[in-house]
């Protein structure tokens, strides 16, 4: 039986987006309208699908206007980028997310960088990377940013405390690094080919795996005590369940993990629902810096 605390990340998730909701009207009442997020996907991807309609269902609960384009897996790059240009100049929008990834005719790159770092409420963007690593203002990417809404609520300030980040994506790794960086912590980015790898990680109090990989990260990796962020999200081939079934598996060997961490979040119900959270708050918060609106901090 496992010991450690499961971190609820749905439960603090729906809490952050009633908050959300509450800021949303703030702004609303000062500008005339809602805040706007405009969702483009390209192509057909199962899982991005899903994901999109996630969005949707959770900007509209929140009180936002939700905007949606689809396109056919055939488009080229050039009519991405003008569509991208129209919503940059539209005033009605404050949000505008291009749901990764993409077809390969297209340059996810250029995609990014296309996007107003005003509108950019994935994070992306090299400008709000760029502001992010020196500790300016900007846009913070979702995930990471939830998982360090989990880490505050869980263990109050951060200060001091070892970290080790495993996985040095632009989308994750890094910027969870900037973030714990932020909090005074003292970082490490680890990834698959960091030497003695279980024992750079058991030396962590705060442990977040984000390496892609399922299950890669067991017990042995997990200092006695540790916060456990698992933000991987795997499918794999679950053959009890009937053929061709899955599940949904983390980074981190939950059961062995849990074992020795004091808190760890689940996957699924950790991470995943704070990513859509984060992204209504940077929706809200880019509406108000547009305009000039004070809110709450969220």
């Amino acid at each position: 039986m496992a010991d450690a605390t499961v971190i609820d990340g749905k439960a603090f998730s729906e809490t952050l987006v009633q908050q959300i909701a509450r800021e949303a009207q703030t702004i609303a009442d000062a500008i005339g309208r809602p805040p706007a997020l405009a969702v483009v996907l390209v192509g057909e991807d199962p899982a991005s699908a899903v994901y999109v309609r996630n969005k949707i269902e959770r900007t509209t609960k929140a009180g936002m206007r939700s905007i949606e384009h689809r396109l056919p897996p055939t488009t080229d790059q050039e009519t991405l980028l003008a569509l991208i240009a129209e919503m940059n100049a539209d005033d009605e929008i404050d949000g505008i997310l291009v749901q990764l990834p993409l077809p390969d005719q297209i340059d996810e790159d250029s995609v990014i960088n296309a996007i107003a770092p005003e509108k950019d409420v994935d994070g992306f963007h090299v400008v709000n990377a760029g502001l992010l690593a020196t500790g300016q203002e900007s846009l913070v990417p979702c995930t990471p940013y939830g998982c360090l809404l989990l880490l505050r609520d869980h263990l109050g300030s951060l200060s001091g405390l070892n970290a080790v980040v495993v996985g040095r994506s632009n989308i994750v790794g890094k910027p969870m690094a900037q973030l714990l960086l932020r909090e005074s912590c003292t970082v490490t980015i680890a990834h698959s080919r960091t030497k003695d790898l279980p024992e750079v990680c058991a030396r962590a109090d705060i442990l977040v795996a984000a390496v892609g990989r399922p299950e890669m990260i067991t017990g042995d990796y997990v200092k006695p005590g540790a916060t456990v962020i698992d933000v991987g999200i795997n499918r794999v081939a679950a053959p009890e369940r009937g053929e061709g079934k899955f599940r949904l598996t983390g980074d981190v060997d939950y059961t062995s993990a849990a074992e020795k961490a004091g808190a760890i979040t689940p996957v699924p119900g950790g991470v995943g629902p704070m990513t859509i959270a984060c992204l209504l708050r940077n929706t809200a918060v880019a509406a108000a810096r547009r305009f000039g609106v004070s809110i709450g901090d969220i």
